[in-house]
């Protein structure tokens, strides 16, 4: 099998990055002009699309991983993808289901930290565990703010 076919196979199977292709192709040791003809080739053919990649990360991450944006741009971006693409991707997630998903997240982090005495702990290790989940702090307060009205209440 020629090195073209092995990397349209690579491909196939799932969405692949610029940079994945490349790195792939450097292992198969596939250099210089070829690599690029290769990478040509696989454009025009419609095995490598940067911005359905884009989109494809997006939905995963956000959907099945439930990844905040900025982890997901920031895997993007390790990915060395487009800041265009970039922005494409993330117009596949709606920002109802982005809400609903913080709120359900948040939620669950909360009654699992039920046994936490101290509020302000408690309120921390909800935020860091949302902001390592990729969610950005305005989405957090706004739970937190409706925790503290609920309690209030």
């Amino acid at each position: 099998m020629s090195s073209l076919e092995k990397i349209k196979s690579y491909c196939a199977y799932q969405e692949r990055s610029h940079q994945e292709v490349r790195y792939k192709l450097l292992e198969l040791g596939v250099y210089g002009l070829d690599l690029e003809n290769h990478i040509t080739v696989l454009i025009e053919e419609n095995f490598l699309n940067e911005e359905r990649y884009a989109c494809s990360l997006v939905r995963g991450k956000f959907y099945y991983k439930h990844w905040g944006r900025q982890k997901i741009k920031q895997s993007l971006q390790q990915q060395q993808v487009s800041d265009y693409c970039i922005q494409k991707g993330m117009k596949e997630i709606e920002e109802r289901d982005y809400v609903k998903t913080v709120n359900s997240l948040a939620e669950k982090k909360w009654l699992t930290l039920r046994t936490e005495k101290n509020k302000f702990t408690k309120m921390t290790k909800l935020k860091n565990y949302l902001l390592q989940k990729g969610y950005e702090y305005s989405y957090i307060n706004d739970f937190l703010h409706a925790k503290q009205a609920h309690a209030d209440e």
